[in-house]
């Protein structure tokens, strides 16, 4: 990364804020949804005349992480995929240094966050499908290292997808995903397997979701004729498959936005009391959810008594 030089102007400075930001796909490239965050980030701080330094730095001891702020390079720092122990919000919290969170755990809350509500968006996907019939709904969440390491999106969908089944008195069956369009047609055998009868998915992996369709298609399920499909997601993914999907949708730009002005009234008024923003989108409706049918040959067969009929 290029050394940033300082700037002479309005409280001085570098002008630049850094974006922690370690990538979440397969191979450690950014996910189009990371990207999308990246350009929002970007945007919005170009029109406070900062410009924006990446780093991919996923622990407080990762050599970028420690160039960027031990360094001074930039004037404060947004922190993503936050984790529910993550040490960069510790390190952070601990020096003082000025930064904002897009996510949240517990240690977030000294400093401003903006976050969406992922267990309330997740059991809202559940109540939709409930309320078109389906009994059984499997969800599909994202990989096992990112569940496994903590990520808050990943637990909290998972939590508000158990509690909101619980409440219905149904059966969870959640699964873990990879972010690529092999493991969504994978996880789709894996809930075929485990329940035939299944009519229905709520996911949060919108880098499996074509997978996802192709699985459902190899297995002679069509989507909504006899099986819904309903997701939390980014606009254009969600528009792109075939049928679009029925989504809680994911305001990327719009966060990235809350993220940046939060940054600057925290460097402006370093003693005003942090500001949390949780965002709840509704659920916008498309082509991917429709009443429920029961799948041919997965119901069991009825069995009548013998009865001895004397005419």
């Amino acid at each position: 990364m290029a050394e940033c030089t300082r700037r002479e102007g309005s409280g001085g400075g570098t002008h630049t804020l850094g974006l922690l930001y370690p990538p979440a796909g397969r191979g450690r490239e950014y996910t189009t949804m990371q990207l999308a965050f990246v350009g929002g980030v970007a945007e919005a701080a170009t029109t406070y005349g900062y410009d924006l330094l990446l780093s991919p730095g996923d622990t407080h001891d990762d050599p970028s992480f420690l160039r960027m702020v031990g360094d001074r390079r930039v004037d404060g720092v947004i922190v993503m995929e936050i984790r529910r122990e993550d040490d960069r919000v510790e390190w952070l919290a601990e020096a003082g240094f000025p930064f904002v969170a897009i996510g949240r755990n517990h240690r977030a809350d000294v400093a401003g966050w903006v976050d969406l509500d992922f267990a309330a968006l997740a059991g809202g996907c559940v109540q939709h499908l409930a309320d078109l019939g389906h009994t059984r709904i499997a969800f599909v969440n994202r990989s096992e290292q990112l569940f496994s390491s903590g990520y808050g999106f990943a637990r909290l969908g998972d939590d508000g997808y158990t509690e909101a089944m619980k409440r219905l008195l149904l059966t969870p069956r959640a699964y873990l995903c990879g972010d690529d369009l092999a493991s969504g047609e994978e996880v789709v055998e894996r809930i075929l397997r485990d329940d035939p009868a299944t009519t229905s998915l709520v996911t949060q992996n919108e880098a499996a979701l074509e997978g996802i369709y192709r699985g459902l298609t190899r297995n002679g399920r069509s989507v909504p004729r006899d099986f819904s499909v309903v997701g939390v997601s980014a606009g254009p993914w969600a528009e792109q498959v075939n049928p679009p999907l029925t989504a809680a949708e994911i305001p990327a730009k719009e966060m990235s936005r809350a993220a940046v002005d939060l940054m600057m009234k925290r460097l402006r008024k370093p003693a005003s009391p942090p500001r949390h923003v949780l965002l709840k989108p509704l659920i916008t409706l498309r082509a991917s959810t429709g009443r429920c049918q029961s799948v041919a040959g997965s119901e069991p067969e009825l069995e009548f008594p013998d009865f001895d009929l004397d005419f």
